[in-house]
Formats: C-alpha cells, structure tokens, sequence
C-alpha cells in the first residue's frame, strides 16, 4: 500500500479502457452464489439504511431489497453491538428463506471487528475495506493486513472501496509532490484521478502479496460527479483485471439522482466497463429504500443486458388523449405486472422477456401493439369506444366498457400461461 506511482501510469484522460475480460469473484451462502465479472451478467447490489444492531427491523429490509432484486445486500457493521448481531441476522434471513449474500462495511476498526467477534466475519459472504480508512502511519499496513488476513481465513472475497471523500491523504500527498516535478505537470483533477486509481490498485496488489486470492478482489473508485465517474473507471478498467463495481457515491435525491446515475452507469456499462452497480439514492421522504434497486434494474434492461420484468411501452399522451384512461391502465398494468413477477419468475421462466403495449389511440396504437407480445390500443379523444388486443403481431379481440383493465390483465395472464414454460416442463 505504499509503493511509488507505476512511471508508466497516463493521465486519466488519456486512458483507454480495457477490452479484456475481468476476473470472476464467487460470493457465497450456503448453495447461493453469486458470480461476479468474467463474463457474469452485470450483478445489482443495495445498502440497508437500518440501525445493524436492530436485528429484525434490518433482517426485514434486507429481505425487502432481496424481493426487489438485489442480489447483494450491504449492511454497516461500525461497532462491536452491530458486529455480534450480524450472524443474528443472517439466522433471521435463513428462517426467512432469504439467501441474498450479506456485505459487511467496515471503516476505521474493521480489524477490530473482524478479528474479534469471528462468527461476523463468518456469516458475511463479502467484506469492504476502505484503504482510506483504515488507520494511518504505520497503523495502515498493519490493521490492513489484519483484515485480509481474516478474509483468508474465512475464505471471504473482498471489495477495496475507495472512495473520494475519504481519500489515503499520505498517499494523495506523494503523488502531488510527485507531479510536482514533472516537466508538464498534471492539473489537480487528474491527480485526483490518479490518487483514486493508485490507492485501488495498491491496495489490492497488497492484498495478494498478503495471500488473498486476485479473484477475490472486487474493486470500485467512488465519486460523486458523472464525468469523474466515467474517467476514473476508465482509467481503472485500463490498468488492472479485477471485477469492478460502479456507481456514484451520493447520486441525489427523486430525479436527480436517478438521472446522474443512469446518465453514468449508461456510458460504463455500454463501453463494457461495470461488473456490478449500485445506485445510490437518498429515499423520498416516506419512500422505499428498494426504489434504488427498481432503477439499478431499469437501467440495465434499458441496455439490453439483462431482463428482470415484462416490459411496458406506453405513449406520452399527446391532444388526442385528453382522457387518462390509458395513463391508468399503464399504471395498473405495469404494477401488476411487478405483483406477479416473483410467482411469474418461479413458474414461468423467460416471462421477464414479455413485452406489453398499453398505447393511447390510432395513431401509434396498432402498430406499436403489433410490435408487442401483447398490447392493446386505447380509444383517443373522438374515437369509437373501442379498444382492440394484438397478441403476437394479431388482432385478438376488442374489449369494450367497464371491465377493459380487469379484462386485459386477464389476457395477460392467460398469454403467461400458454406461452412461457413453467418449471415441471
């Protein structure tokens, strides 16, 4: 952790990312596992915002974000109190049923904890250790060590976390004293690049040395810009192997962050770079902490890497739908949809591929229906009170009246059923 800078390290600008494939990390409990990089699909993972010593109110919300869809679930673990309810509540989830993975996120005493209450560092299936956090002097290496080498005892993969507002400052300092006597020195942004990239890779080299498996090394340099994101996972998928976890450190809030996350993660996760993402939302008041999830999954269905629910296409509305009778029946069709996704996913594999229409009158309606596995096209402003069902291409029926939501939920169901194979087939 305290090598000099590689003198043949670039600025980040001029990084190229790598076209290589990343090592494969396995985060395990019990008969789940969970690949990550070489070649496994791009992985969503969460964070508990619960008190960790509340061993049923955060056994409750991991369970909740496992639902949603994450398939690793991070839980804070900063006292000796949360340290001893971990495997309380991993019991919890396993009573549950709730295999998800538990990520135990350790700063400043995470070598206390590790090595003193043994039974956390055996029910979490993954650890993060901040290189910046981890003790300073000649403290670092040291307290370091002790965390890998429990991690190697247990046989636990581990994430080296940078992060930008908890940056090594000692190493920050060498690598400015180091640009300093450059002949064209870099300006302080790309020092800053450079000190994220530098701490990762250092810190996971020592990692090895110490005897952890570099397939178990999982790496992430977080900020909370777009563009520093994408040049700094650039750089860092330029210059080293390991599975890389992305995301912005504090996205934001409602849209915001919705939109500086995708507006990253898109850029990543298309160049090939992202095997594992989070989205960092700050909830609504009163808002669900899974809703970070539902966008993590959004986004990457939007790229086509991965399909998690039936897809809805829905027009905007425009003067030929003053009616909001479609913009209802999207909605109720979309969260019906999301309802029966975890019976659907159990019993009817390849039902997250479905697409469904739920269009708003003539204009695009047929067509986009016809596009669709199942759509149906609403009546618009002055048009007959009719709303005709393609299934695959094919007008079906035309459903009139009252019932039409009920009666094309209906049909989707019934297209589930014949046209997806259930799991005794």
């Amino acid at each position: 952790m305290s090598k000099s800078l590689c003198t043949h390290a670039l600025p980040i600008a001029h990084a190229t990312p790598s076209t290589g494939r990343t090592r494969q990390a396995r985060v395990a409990w019990g008969s789940r596992v969970v690949t990550i990089g070489g070649g496994a699909p791009v992985r969503v993972q969460s964070m508990t915002n619960t008190d960790t010593v509340d061993v049923l109110e955060t056994a409750i919300q991991v369970k909740e974000l496992a639902l949603a869809g994450s398939e690793l679930v991070r839980i804070t673990v900063n006292t000796p109190e949360a340290a001893r309810a971990v495997p309380h509540i991993r019991d919890q989830l396993d009573r549950m049923g709730v295999d998800v993975p538990l990520i135990g996120d350790f700063h400043y005493n995470g070598h206390r904890l590790l090595t003193d209450v043994p039974a956390c560092a055996e029910a979490l299936s993954k650890y993060r250790i901040n290189p910046g956090n981890v003790g300073k002097g000649a403290k670092r290496d040291t307290q370091f060590a002790q965390m890998i080498e429990v991690a190697c005892r247990h046989r636990k993969p581990v994430r080296i976390g940078v992060n930008w507002g908890s940056l090594d400052q000692e190493l920050l300092a060498r690598l400015m004293d180091e640009n300093a006597c450059r002949a064209v020195p870099w300006d302080a942004q790309q020092v800053m690049y450079e000190a994220l990239v530098t701490s990762a890779i250092e810190s996971a080299s020592a990692a090895g040395e110490i005897g952890l498996d570099p397939n178990d090394v999982i790496i992430s340099c977080k900020v909370s810009g777009v563009r520093d994101l994408i040049s700094v996972h650039r750089a860092l998928a330029a210059r080293c192997d390991h599975a890389l976890h992305v995301g912005l450190t504090e996205a934001g809030m409602g849209t915001k962050g919705t939109v500086a996350s995708s507006a990253a993660l898109a850029v990543l996760l298309q160049e090939g770079i992202g095997d594992t993402i989070r989205v960092s939302l700050t909830p609504q008041p009163g808002e669900s902490r899974t809703q970070e999830v539902v966008v993590a999954l959004e986004i990457l269905q939007a790229l086509g890497l991965r399909s998690f629910n039936p897809s809805v296409t829905a027009c905007p509305g425009c003067g030929r739908t003053t009616s909001t009778t479609f913009q209802e029946l999207a909605k109720q069709i979309d969260d019906f949809l999301r309802a029966q996704m975890p019976l659907w996913r159990a019993s009817h594999p390849g039902v997250e591929r479905m697409k469904v229409a739920v269009m708003g009158c003539i204009v695009n309606g047929p067509g986009e229906s016809k596009h669709a596995d199942i759509g149906i096209s609403l009546p618009g402003t002055g048009e007959a009170p009719a709303a005709p069902v393609f299934i695959d291409g094919e007008k079906a029926v035309t459903l009139r009246g009252d019932a039409i939501v009920s009666e094309f939920q209906q049909l989707v169901e019934s297209y589930v059923r014949t046209h997806y194979g259930t799991t005794d087939d």
